[in-house]
């Protein structure tokens, strides 16, 4: 008796409703997302002058993760599909408030309104991994995972071209339009999904926000694996503050970081294409591990003052950075109680990406002291000992359940 391959991530993920309409959401409403994201700060910038004030609407963005234990026990108060629906339905109406930034005392308006953006980022995130826990088969969850990777991967690749010829065009206003449409139709998908398969426990107790991290913090295994993607996230930032070093050293104008980062965008989508079926071989913690160690060989490559180094390098940063992640944000959903799912996820999202915003400033400053040369091998030393204490945390063990 023969047994049947598995099919494909694409098809597995193609052939449940809920997962399928989630992906499409996700890449309806990433496309306006990346496009803005781009579009804020030259926005900012062209109507103040100000570097300053531009690189805030970074900060604005990443600055509701801060509180995300709270944000995200808005996604425990109800029904998740209704919470999915209600903040892309709001982040469309918010969006259309940018019409109104017409001038260097508008700005408030834009960084307010990013603030917001963000913040309702938080919820969503948490809604729809807590939906899709208790919507989608445990063994589609990592192919859901990876495939999302992709998506967001592809649409920082493609839509950021996309806003700033807009933006050349006819103004931050309809890049802006662009995403509240883009928000609106991930509202009707959503809209579109099966049923919650319950409703979270209405009781206070199951409700208060600092459960969230308890829950995360008392599940060793699961606590150890958000922590090492974090640690994996704070390397990335401070690799990361020295790209624009990296390529002045190699004798190229700033804007070849534009390549560089195309290049790690591409290896993050084939990683997603390939994170479904390596997660369920290896297991949580060694497909982290085995990640965590390709992104350290990258970034320490990236010392070699050489264009084909540079390029292979960012490749492996691409595909190693989003391992740790999928595994972890995986791991939470299948070992999480459904009623707890939107604060541990919030709660995991601070702790997973929290780290790059802080590492960012770290990394611009250290550049000014240690040359690529010297910082960046010393930083992919530190990720090879992150990854190989993610390794031994579970020889022997499966935490797959």
């Amino acid at each position: 008796m023969t047994t049947a391959a598995p099919r494909a991530p694409l098809p597995r993920v193609l052939a449940d409703p809920a997962a399928s309409r989630s992906l499409l959401a996700v890449l309806v409403s990433g496309f306006g997302t990346s496009a803005l994201w781009l579009v804020a700060g030259v926005w900012t910038k062209d109507l103040t002058g100000s570097d300053s004030l531009a690189a805030l609407c970074v900060l604005a963005l990443w600055a509701p993760t801060l509180i995300g234990p709270w944000l995200g026990a808005v996604a425990d108060r109800g029904r998740r599909r209704i919470v999915l629906v209600s903040a892309n339905l709001a982040l469309a109406v918010l969006l259309l408030t940018l019409f109104a930034v017409d001038g260097r005392d508008r700005v408030w308006i834009l960084l307010t309104v990013l603030v917001l953006y963000g913040a309702c980022g938080v919820v969503t995130d948490a809604a729809e991994s807590a939906y899709l826990a208790g919507a989608v088969p445990q063994d589609v969850l990592g192919d859901l995972g990876g495939l999302r990777m992709s998506v967001n991967e592809g649409m920082k690749i493609l839509a950021p071209l996309a806003g700033a010829a807009l933006y050349a065009a006819w103004g931050g206003p309809l890049v802006a339009l662009l995403d509240a449409v883009t928000f609106a139709l991930a509202a009707g998908l959503f809209a579109t999904l099966p049923a919650d398969r319950d409703a979270p426990a209405a009781h206070r107790e199951r409700r208060r926000a600092l459960d969230g991290v308890r829950e995360l913090w008392q599940d060793a295994p699961l606590r150890r694996l958000v922590l090492a993607g974090g640690a994996a996230m704070f390397l990335s930032g401070i690799a990361a503050g020295s790209v624009f070093a990296v390529v002045e050293t190699l004798g190229h104008a700033p804007s070849y970081t534009g390549v560089l980062y195309a290049v790690q965008g591409a290896g993050s989508v084939v990683a997603g294409l390939l994170t479904g079926a390596l997660l369920r071989r290896l297991g949580p913690h060694r497909f982290a591990a085995c990640g965590i160690a390709l992104f350290a060989l990258g970034v320490a490559a990236r010392a070699v003052p050489l264009d084909a180094a540079a390029l292979a390098s960012s490749a492996a940063i691409g595909l190693g950075l989003p391992c740790p992640l999928v595994a972890a944000l995986t791991t939470v959903q299948r070992r999480t109680p459904h009623a707890l799912l939107g604060r541990v996820t919030a709660a995991a999202h601070t702790v997973l990406f929290t780290p790059t915003a802080v590492a960012l400033g770290v990394g611009a400053g250290l550049v000014g002291v240690a040359p690529p040369a010297v910082l960046l091998p010393v930083v992919g030393a530190a990720g090879l000992v992150v990854a190989a204490l993610t390794r031994g945390l579970t020889r022997g063990r499966n935490y797959m359940t």
